[in-house]
């Protein structure tokens, strides 16, 4: 057996040994696993043989879940509440600093 990952709690052992399962890959639990309480470290083992799938595996799902949290852009449609707000706000912006560099100028 080899040591595949360590993680801070076993639920998330929990997780990757359901995963690797999933697959066909056998994974066994050390650590505080078992205990009354749900925290501490504990340590995900897989075979010799199956550690580099295993690895990829988890790997894979690391990749796919970090552009799966990222929200797809959607274009504003014109004449949006968004697009009235942004032009005013800019528009306000402007006023009040050519109104500072009139003042300034002394026009």
């Amino acid at each position: 057996m080899v040591l595949l990952r360590t993680v801070s709690t076993p639920f998330h052992a929990r997780v990757i040994q359901a995963r690797l399962g999933a697959d066909g890959i056998v994974a066994h639990l050390r650590g505080n696993v078992d205990g009354p309480y749900p925290f501490g470290a504990s340590t995900v083992w897989v075979t010799r043989g199956d550690a580099e799938r295993a690895a990829e595996l988890l790997l894979a799902d690391e990749v796919e879940s970090a552009f799966a949290d990222v929200p797809e852009e959607e274009p504003l449609a014109s004449g949006s509440r968004v697009d009235v707000r942004r032009l005013v706000a800019a528009a306000g912006v402007a006023l009040v600093v050519l109104g500072a560099l009139a003042a300034h100028l002394g026009v």
